[in-house]
C-alpha cells in the first residue's frame, strides 16, 4: 500500500508539473504529436502548435463578409517614383507589371460605386511631419531627389471626383484624414492595393486593422521591390490582419464580375 500511495503521489506531482511547465515536462504525460489531457489540463506539443501556425500562414482566411456598399478601394502609392520605368532608384518593376490588373480592378469598383481612394508618398509640410528615423534607414540614403511633387503614374490616373491623400510616411492612416474620410463615406471595409507590399501597403493594412476596419489585401494587385518578399508578407497578413484575395476574387465579391 505504501508503494502504491507513493506512486500515486509521484504521478500527481508529474501531472501538476506538466500543467505548470508544459514546455519542459510534456514528455511525461503527452504524445509528441498530439494534444492530450493530463489531470484535466490540455497539453499542446511543439509539433502541434507549429503545424497550427503554419496552417494559418499558408491557408488562413478571415471570415467577414465583403459588402460593396461598405467597402472602399485604397490604391497605395502607384506614383512615378515607384511605377514609371527607370524614373527613380526606387522603381518597383513588379508594380509596373501588375498595374494593368490593378487598373482593371479600379474600373470594376467605379462601375459598382465602390469609392476609390488614392495615396501618394510625398514631401508634406516641408518634411517636418515625416518620422525623422527614416533618414537613418538604408533605403533612405540615396542622393536622388524627386524633380517635383509626387505624381500618380499617368496610366493609373485618378478621376477628378476621387480623393488623393498625400501622406508623409508608410501608413495611409498616419497623420492623414483617411479615417475621417472612410467614416464619412460609411465604409468599414478597406481593400488594400498598390506598392510596396511590405512597406506602405502592409503598414496601411495593419493600421486599418487596429482601427477596427475589415481589411482585404490584394495578393496580385500589390507588389514590392524584391519579389521573394511578397509571399512572406502575405502570409503574415493572412494569419493576423487581413483577408488575402486575388483581384478576380475581390472583383467577384464587389461587383459580381471577373477581372
Amino acid at each position: 500500500m505504501l508503494l502504491s500511495s507513493t506512486s500515486n503521489r509521484d504521478t500527481s506531482n508529474r501531472c501538476i508539473a506538466v500543467r505548470l511547465y508544459v514546455c519542459t515536462s510534456v514528455r511525461l504525460c503527452a504524445s509528441v504529436r498530439d494534444t492530450t489531457s493530463c489531470g484535466g489540463a490540455t497539453v499542446f506539443t511543439e509539433e502541434w502548435v507549429t503545424a497550427r501556425a503554419r496552417d494559418g500562414y499558408e491557408r488562413g482566411q478571415a471570415s467577414f463578409p465583403i459588402r460593396p456598399e461598405r467597402s472602399a478601394l485604397l490604391v497605395i502609392d502607384m506614383q512615378d517614383e515607384f511605377v514609371r520605368p527607370g524614373f527613380s532608384p526606387y522603381w518597383v518593376p513588379a508594380a509596373t507589371r501588375m498595374a494593368p490588373r490593378l487598373r482593371g480592378l479600379v474600373e470594376h469598383c467605379r462601375t459598382a460605386d465602390v469609392p476609390v481612394v488614392w495615396t501618394v508618398f510625398d514631401d508634406t509640410h516641408l518634411g517636418l511631419d515625416r518620422p525623422h528615423a527614416l533618414r537613418h534607414l538604408p533605403h533612405g540614403s540615396h542622393d536622388w531627389t524627386r524633380p517635383g511633387p509626387a505624381r500618380i503614374w499617368h496610366e493609373m490616373g485618378p478621376r477628378e471626383d476621387e480623393v488623393v491623400i498625400r501622406k508623409p510616411s508608410y501608413g495611409a492612416f498616419y497623420d492623414t484624414p483617411l479615417d475621417t474620410i472612410l467614416r464619412n463615406l460609411g465604409r468599414d471595409t478597406v481593400v488594400v492595393t498598390g506598392t510596396l507590399t511590405n512597406y506602405c501597403c502592409g503598414t496601411t493594412a495593419r493600421q486599418a486593422y487596429e482601427r477596427g476596419y475589415h481589411v482585404v489585401f490584394g495578393a496580385d494587385v500589390t507588389a514590392t521591390d524584391d519579389e521573394t518578399r511578397q509571399e512572406p508578407e502575405l502570409a503574415v497578413l493572412r494569419k493576423g490582419f487581413a483577408r488575402v484575395l486575388d483581384a478576380a476574387e475581390i472583383s467577384a465579391r464587389l461587383t459580381g464580375a471577373a477581372v
